[in-house]
């Protein structure tokens, strides 16, 4: 087992057990105010310090990974559940009009940048989590459905795809008990890049006020709030922003773990 995913599946399982234990505890009220207390460096009472309105930042910490967990999770399954089985389509149906239709929609949506089109339909249908997730949900699609089928293509040429239809299974069957599975490792490693792209789309989202909306904490917006007093408060900023820093880390470093795990011929390579 690789170094990398040791080291990523630590920091990812810390961030995942703050947001979980945020449903059960956290040291303070993460809405409650107390003005007095306003703008306090990390300490002993608090140990991530207070922001402007006198709230406990590790608190605001811990809601607000269960904030981009969330929408992140959530974004990258809409993109696996409807991505995946449009790529196993195209694969099945290569060379057909089915196929171009699928494709070039993928390449349409990639004309913009994620995090435009993200703007772009939070701004239409308003700001909010749920349309946050629908967002970084979209752009997920085509990944996923360009990655299912660049993999699947390669598999519908081997002896083992032709004896399956010379046995008379169609496609769809194929598909599902063949392609599958066989495409699943990649799949997983891809899952976990795109969710923590999906954690830095949602911190995006919200430090432009589109994300997930008050008294609910987020990051992004954390680093928003806090963008005109680093200089005499510069924990406000630098708290979220390691926050982020530590989990897109450890995500990215549990894929490329993932990677070198899963794949049979880097494990033969270093043998």
């Amino acid at each position: 087992m690789s170094r990398n995913l040791i080291l990523g599946a630590v920091l990812s399982s810390l961030v995942l057990l703050a947001a979980l234990v945020s449903f059960v505890w956290t040291p303070y009220d993460h809405a409650a105010l107390n003005i007095p207390g306003k703008l306090q460096t990390p300490g002993a009472q608090n140990w991530f310090g207070t922001d402007h309105f006198g709230r406990d930042m590790f608190s605001m910490i811990m809601v607000g990974a269960r904030t981009s967990i969330a929408v992140a999770l959530v974004a990258v399954g809409i993109g696996m559940a409807l991505g995946v089985p449009l790529g196993l389509t195209a694969a099945a149906r290569r060379g057909a009009w089915l196929d171009e239709v699928i494709m070039r929609g993928n390449d349409l949506v990639f004309a913009f940048p994620s995090l435009v089109i993200a703007i772009l339909i939070t701004a239409i249908f308003g700001a909010g989590a749920i349309n946050a997730i629908i967002a970084i949900g979209i752009f997920n699609i085509p990944v996923f459905a360009r990655i299912t089928r660049g993999a699947a293509l390669s598999l519908w040429e081997r002896e083992f795809i032709l004896a399956a239809r010379v046995s008379g299974k169609g496609a769809a069957r194929i598909s599902a008990e063949h392609i599958l599975p066989n495409v699943a490792n990649l799949l997983i490693v891809q899952g976990t890049i795109q969710f923590s792209l999906g954690i830095l789309a949602e911190a995006g989202l919200s430090y432009v006020g589109l994300g997930a909306q008050p008294p609910t904490p987020s990051w992004g917006r954390m680093l928003a709030d806090a963008q005109t007093m680093v200089n005499f408060a510069p924990h406000l900023a630098l708290i979220p922003g390691l926050a982020i820093i530590v989990t897109v880390l450890g995500l990215n470093l549990l894929g490329d773990g993932l990677r070198d795990w899963l794949d049979p011929r880097i494990r033969v390579a270093r043998a």
